[in-house]
């Protein structure tokens, strides 16, 4: 009676295993994919130029020093204005003044001021660029005039950023698209759907910089940049 069952247990034992295996391979086969990294580059030239700088001067009193620093701001606005900068759109920040105390040969403080110092900042910015470059590499001369000022390096910055962001992403999953193209045709087989991607950081970079970080780049330091963008992705191989 037993036997009976043995070749009816035998035939469904094989019909499962044999429906386990095509399971299998048919998964197996549903995750062949083929994974690429795409990128697209495109050059932008900045459109809004900020600099920045400051005045100084110092004297034996307080308000000899805040004097002397009311006395160089006319030369400043003066240069200015001849550049297509009128007063109103120099920017002043609040003065800032100091005392420098004396110290003997000690070190120690002698409870005397040695002088006083008044310290004021000014910002200015411009759709033109190449002005501003001009102007961050003349200022200095202002020294010639009697105008105490330092000079800080100008930023540029691309105010259609988020315009371009989508574009040059959406050009990186093109190239990765294409990148897989390739590699399935070289292996004699067809490119199926998009099955996964990543989008990398934005790298702003001056033009022909090779610098890169995996937190992205976003240069302010050149007028003519390029920004790159990077798409890991994965594709599945078509049966």
């Amino acid at each position: 009676m037993k036997n009976q069952y043995v070749f009816p247990a035998l035939l469904l034992g094989l019909g499962l295993v044999a429906a386990a295996a095509v399971v299998t391979r048919t998964w197996r086969e549903n995750q062949q994919t083929i994974s690429v990294v795409g990128s697209a580059k495109k050059e932008i030239v900045s459109d809004l130029g900020f600099l920045r700088g400051a005045l100084s001067a110092e004297a034996g009193s307080a308000g000899a020093a805040f004097q002397e620093l009311e006395r160089q701001k006319p030369a400043l606005l003066a240069y200015l204005a001849g550049k297509g900068f009128p007063a109103d759109l120099v920017r002043f920040f609040p003065i800032a003044q100091n005392a420098i105390a004396e110290y003997d040969q000690h070190g120690r403080d002698t409870g005397r001021v040695l002088k006083y110092t008044s310290y004021q900042r000014f910002e200015i910015q411009s759709p033109e660029v190449r002005l501003i470059e001009v102007i961050s590499l003349e200022l200095a001369s202002l020294v010639e005039r009697g105008v105490s000022v330092a000079v800080e390096p100008p930023e540029y910055f691309y105010s259609r950023l988020p315009e371009i962001k989508v574009e040059i992403q959406a050009l990186a999953a093109q190239d990765a698209m294409t990148r897989a193209q390739k590699i399935a045709a070289a292996a004699d087989c067809e490119l199926g759907v998009m099955r996964t991607a990543r989008m990398g950081v934005l790298q702003i970079t001056p033009r022909y910089s090779n610098v890169v970080a995996d937190y992205g780049v976003n240069d302010a330091t050149s007028i003519d940049k390029e920004i790159t963008a990077v798409v890991q992705a994965t594709f599945a191989i078509a049966q």
